[in-house]
This record gives structure tokens, sequence and C-alpha cells, in this order.
């Protein structure tokens, strides 16, 4: 009990104490305000799916580049596009529905990165590609990050309206001349260029969770974008500083801890919603 009767040293003293927690907090924010930022969309357009698909996509790049010597991020982005352009090759190509066609590629370069990870004996290397590394990251990262923050508010803002339009009534957006299908195209981009940032601070595998979990809770109690999306940031900051705050002092998982809290709080947020239903529909009417 002592996160609650020694508030200081359980919250405040790790950050006051180590470089390295203020930066991992910094770097944290800038993941969350990237993908709580993109992820409102996601959770939106119920591209869910999709978004799992591409966090994990880039592994091949990934094991790729680090075999070869190259850079891993540049491996990752490569990866990560040409899991959208077969997304959009197969959707366009085939009768199947979109599930069905992610799920296939989703499953085919997971494979490959497992089968390229095993037969190069790079796994134990790979790890935090895999997991992330957010306590080790350094002002570089946090400067790259940074300015993927700012592309991402940037293109979101000026597709505001086409990927609003297109999300609730896509024939009206045609319409309107907002180009649909390369409206999606440039969202699909985005999340890649996001995953790609993000994997080497919380691991390609735990991405998916910021990406999902922050936007689906602040969507349980409201309904405007705007509001889900700036809550989403606020709930995947908050969520993001008590899991490493947790991790820091039980010795766990930094990325891990910090996902698990993202999806705590996404069932909090169900219980405070249930509990306030149950109370509106008790309360007597005047």
């Amino acid at each position: 009990m002592t996160w609650l009767t020694s508030p200081w040293e359980w919250w405040i003293s790790p950050l006051v104490d180590h470089a390295f927690m203020r930066d991992a907090v910094l770097a944290a924010s800038l993941v969350v305000l990237c993908s709580a930022t993109v992820g409102t969309w996601i959770v939106l357009r119920g591209l869910s799916f999709l978004g799992d698909a591409l966090a994990h996509g880039v592994l091949p790049g990934i094991a790729i580049a680090w075999i070869i010597g190259a850079n891993t991020s540049i491996g990752a982005l490569i990866a990560a596009l040409a899991m959208v352009g077969g997304v959009n090759l197969v959707k366009s190509s085939s009768p199947l529905p979109d599930d069905a066609s992610i799920g296939i590629l989703f499953v085919g370069f997971l494979s490959l990165a497992v089968v390229i990870m095993s037969s190069s004996g790079a796994s134990g290397d790979l790890n935090r590609f895999l997991f992330g590394s957010i306590t080790s990251v350094n002002q570089s990262d946090v400067a790259s990050l940074a300015v993927v923050a700012a592309i991402t508010i940037i293109t979101i803002t000026v597709l505001h309206r086409a990927l609003l339009t297109g999300t609730f009534d896509a024939d009206q957006a045609s319409l309107a001349g907002f180009h649909p299908r390369l409206v999606h195209l440039a969202l699909l981009t985005l999340i890649a260029v996001v995953v790609v940032a993000s994997f080497e601070t919380v691991g390609s595998l735990l991405v998916f969770a910021f990406l999902i979990a922050p936007p689906a809770t602040a969507s349980l109690f409201s309904r405007r974008v705007i509001s889900i999306m700036l809550s989403a940031i606020l709930i995947g900051v908050a969520s993001s500083y008590i899991g490493l705050i947790i991790s820091y002092h039980q010795r766990s998982a930094a990325s891990a801890t910090m996902a698990l809290t993202n999806i705590v709080m996404f069932f909090i947020g169900i219980a405070i919603r249930s509990i306030a239903i149950k109370q509106r529909s008790q309360t007597p009417l005047n």
C-alpha cells in the first residue's frame, strides 16, 4: 500500500531521481499522442483487425533489416506499406470480405517473420523490437517521435472533414469530392507510419493496445470525434504513466505493463458506464 501511504516516493520520486524515467514518460506520451489520434479513426471505422495486422506486419521488414544490418525503421516502414498495398490489392482483386483478405496477409507476414527469425538465429536479438524497450530511449528517439507526432496531428487535421464524412456516409463523401478510397489509403499509410515510429519503444506486438484501448475507452462516454480523440489521449497518457511507475516498482516489463494498464482502464470504463446507465434507469421521472 506504499502507493497510497507514500505517494511522493511511489509516484514522483522515480521521475525526479532518474533521467531514463523522464525520457520514458515523454516517449510514452508522444506514442499515445500518435496512436490515440489515428486509433480514434480505427475504432470509429471498425478497422481494429487491420490495425492489428499492420502492427504485426512490420515484423518481416524488421527481421530482414536486422539481419542485413540495415536501418530497422526503414525495413519496418517498407513492410508496413507492403501490407497496406497488399490489403488494397486483395480487396480490389478478389470477392473475399475485408476481414478474410486482411487475415490472409496477417498470417502470411507473421509466418514470414517467424521463419526469418528462426532460420537466422536472431530471435533473441529481436526481442526489443517485439516487446519494446521504452526505458532505453534517448533524446534522439524522443525527437523522432515528436516529428511523427507533429506529422500525425497535421495530417489528421487536414483530413478531418474527409475522414468524418467518409466514416459515417461514404456516398456523401464521394458527392462532396473527398475521394473516400484515397482518404482511406492515406489513413492506412498514416497508421503504418505510427506503428513504425512506435515499435522501438512499446514494441510491434504491443502497439496495438495503444492504438485501440484508449479510443475504445473514450468512445464509451462520448459521441463527438474531437471529444473521443482528446479523451483518448488523456486516458492513454495517464494509463501509460501508471503502468510505467508500476513496472518500475515491481520490476515488470514496462511496455507490457503499460499496455495492460490501458486494457484495465477500458474495463473500468465499462464498469463505470454500466453503473451510470443502471442509476439513470432507476431514477424516477419527475
